[in-house]
């Protein structure tokens, strides 16, 4: 929800300090880069408020082992959810995540397309 329309220093607050975001055709590492990516999708009128977007994850999985863990989870992009909803994009989501003294924080997310 945060990525989507909520308070972007909220979201990046999700990931570590020095977090990986692998997806096809680019990777981001570092809070301040995840940051000015987020900013860049919603100047772009991609996703945030007013895009008439969301992102929808569903079936997800998580194994805990200690203080990190796994997850992975499949993921839909609808556009047009104003007027005529349909899915742009999907794929899945792998996630590691450790557990910090501000709680649980995602480390590094790889996503795949399809």
């Amino acid at each position: 929800m945060l990525s989507d329309g909520g308070d972007l220093e909220e979201y990046v607050d999700l990931f570590t300090d020095d977090a990986r975001w692998d997806m096809p055709g680019g990777e981001l590492q570092g809070r301040d880069n995840l940051l000015a990516g987020a900013i860049e999708r919603r100047a772009a009128g991609t996703v945030g408020p007013g895009s008439n977007t969301r992102h929808v994850i569903a079936t997800q999985t998580v194994e805990v082992d200690g203080d990190e863990a796994v997850s992975d989870a499949y993921w839909q992009f609808w556009v047009n959810t104003a007027t005529e909803p349909s899915i742009a994009l999907f794929g899945t989501y792998r996630d590691r995540l450790v557990r910090t003294g501000g709680g649980w924080k995602l480390a590094h997310r790889t996503i795949a397309f399809g």
